[in-house]
């Protein structure tokens, strides 16, 4: 009985393992299927999506920071602002020591009252030069009346005396008194003129008190210039970095002293390959990963590209005109705005390393207009 078990299930395994053949060959099949619909897929998805996104890791928040230094030379009386304070437009960070300044303000302010009083007198210099001038017209006038009659009798006599009928004695007399009246009126013409010179005298010594005037207030306004400087106030908002100011401190014009960081207009400035940025427009959207945030993803827009690449912009541009050359591959700036609340802007400081990722797909109708364009001109 054994032995005829035996014979009758032999038969069975060949069946068995058929269908375990065709059981692997169904499931190889359906993982090849499988795996041409993911490459398919993952295949469709680059061509309309993932060859349009950009990235580069080469990108740092930035802000553009204002340096604060001194107009003036002196000791700090107050510094109001420590590091990493917080601060507003407007805002005092240091006071130097006004007391020279209020000085300087005081002598200028004397200077001015000083010019004045000399405009004054040069005016009223005026009005005397004028009174005299009048005064010496009307003794010319008198004089040259008095000559005029002496030159009527002295004409009416010359007959008389020819004839006899008058003294020769009496018409010399006359004719004395009449060059004399005459000398008269030509020394009261000269003092006439005089007079009006001494008007213009005065009336240029006002023009020149009008003047100094003008430049004692300059200096004035100088003074009380350089007398607000003293107070040095925040341009901007932001917070407070690098301080190295210290009361008692003596400093010096253009000394640095802080620097502001706007932590309000922070960006992200990325640093793309040349190859990457053919399709890269403003306003297109923006996916920003942040090194010290790491479960946390930003947006944000590009908002320009720098005309020209990073090395074109450097203190000594590279020269390629040489035996030797190597195709090095140019990194161009892009500025991105980076959409953040206050919140994660206490974490956005500058300096931070970023991933960011561009989507370029809005510009996709811009390469066959290039193309088009190209044509065009090579048709001509």
């Amino acid at each position: 009985m054994a032995a005829s078990t035996d014979i009758a299930s032999e038969p069975s395994r060949p069946a068995k393992d058929d269908g375990r053949k065709k059981t692997i060959g169904r499931i190889a099949l359906a993982v090849v299927g499988a795996g041409a619909l993911y490459g398919a897929y993952a295949l469709y998805d680059y061509q309309t999506v993932g060859k349009f996104m950009q990235e580069t890791n080469d990108a740092y928040v930035k802000a553009d920071g204002v340096t604060i230094s001194s107009k003036l030379a002196g000791y700090v009386r107050k510094v109001a602002a420590q590091e990493n304070q917080s601060v507003e437009s407007g805002s005092l960070l240091v006071q130097i020591d006004p007391t020279d300044f209020d000085t300087r303000l005081a002598q200028s302010s004397a200077q001015v009252d000083v010019a004045r009083a000399t405009e004054a007198a040069a005016r009223a210099a005026i009005a005397e030069a004028r009174s005299a001038t009048g005064q010496a017209r009307a003794a010319l006038d008198a004089s040259q009346r008095e000559l005029s009659y002496l030159n009527g009798e002295v004409a009416r006599m010359r007959p008389l005396v020819a004839s006899g009928a008058e003294p020769r004695q009496a018409f010399d007399q006359l004719v004395a008194n009449r060059d004399k009246a005459a000398a008269d009126v030509a020394a009261k013409r000269a003092g006439l003129a005089a007079a009006t010179d001494r008007v213009a005298t005065a009336q240029a010594q006002v023009g020149q008190g009008t003047a100094q005037i003008r430049a004692a207030q300059a200096q004035r306004d100088a003074a009380n210039v350089d007398l607000q400087t003293t107070r040095i106030t925040a341009p901007i908002g932001g917070k407070i970095g690098n301080s190295t100011v210290r009361v008692g401190q003596f400093i010096q014009p253009g000394q640095r002293l802080m620097t502001i960081v706007p932590t309000e207009a922070i960006y992200v400035e990325a640093n793309f390959k040349e190859t990457q940025i053919g399709l890269m427009r403003a306003g297109q959207p923006v996916k920003v990963h942040i090194d010290a945030l790491p479960d946390v993803d930003f947006h944000g827009v590009v908002e320009s590209i720098t005309p020209g690449t990073g090395a074109n912009f450097s203190l000594i541009p590279p020269t390629n005109a040489t035996g030797n050359f190597t195709k090095i591959v140019q990194r161009v700036p892009v500025r991105i705005r980076i959409n953040a609340g206050p919140e994660s802007r206490k974490v956005l400081v500058p300096g931070l390393s970023l991933s960011v990722e561009v989507d370029t797909r809005a510009a996709r109708s811009s390469l066959d207009a290039i193309r088009k364009e190209q044509e065009r001109v090579s048709a001509k």
